[in-house]
């Protein structure tokens, strides 16, 4: 039996960014969702992984409007305007790495320690967004160091969140949830435009996932097509 029953309340983060945007469309018109709030840095509630300090404070102002049964977070961070992803280990720099570290692994981190609070312990459903890249198994052309790194980190930390979570949380699920190629900011660079979905059928495929979650799938890393991915 799927976690996230009908009716139901939804929390989406970072959604200001081209995904998050897409599902708090999506949510706004489905029938079953009875609210949906988006948070993001310039919100009336504002979360900030360049602020660590924001995150503790935006899931305390977020308490009355609790509890939650479906949680996605979607800020994530790839490239600047200062680095691309690198190529060769040359192009290592450590306020590259200590950024996305920040951003794609301590943030998300703290965001399901404080946040994970605010979820129906009834049946619920935390998916923090993550990269197949990020995958140590699945690695097989190398490069783009500090995002692989990051992401790798994060999904290391959702799944050992997910093990206490059986004890503490048994009807929530925890995941790293794929999002695939879609048409962003993220991927322009790398012809996201011709090789991405649209953002509102990315985000449909990855509502219509994590909708369908139940308690044994905690603790997994999975693709926008249901499709469970290598560690």
């Amino acid at each position: 039996m799927p976690l996230v029953q009908n009716p139901f309340r939804a929390l989406v983060i970072g959604s200001s960014g081209t995904i998050g945007a897409a599902l708090m469309d999506l949510l706004a018109n489905n029938s079953a969702c009875t609210a949906v709030i988006g948070i993001h840095r310039n919100s009336a509630t504002p979360i900030d992984y360049q602020e660590l300090g924001t995150i503790g404070g935006a899931a305390k102002a977020l308490s009355q409007e609790a509890p939650f049964q479906l949680i996605i977070n979607t800020i994530g961070i790839l490239h600047s305007a200062d680095w691309m992803p690198e190529k060769r280990l040359d192009d290592l720099n450590s306020e590259q790495l200590q950024t996305l570290m920040q951003v794609n692994a301590i943030g998300p981190a703290l965001t399901i320690k404080h946040f994970s609070k605010l979820l129906d312990p009834a049946g619920s459903v935390m998916a923090t967004l993550s990269a197949k890249v990020g995958s140590i198994e699945d690695n097989r052309l190398g490069g783009w160091y500090s995002y692989r790194a990051s992401k790798a980190a994060l999904n290391m930390l959702i799944k050992t969140a997910s093990i206490e979570f059986v004890r503490t949380k048994p009807n929530t699920a925890l995941v790293a949830l794929h999002p695939g190629t879609v048409n962003s900011r993220l991927s322009k660079p790398f012809k996201g435009e011709q090789i991405g979905r649209p953002p509102l059928d990315a985000a449909n495929d990855m509502l219509n996932v994590l909708l369908s979650l139940n308690k044994e799938d905690s603790g997994t890393f999975i693709s926008y097509s249901g499709e469970r991915l290598p560690w």
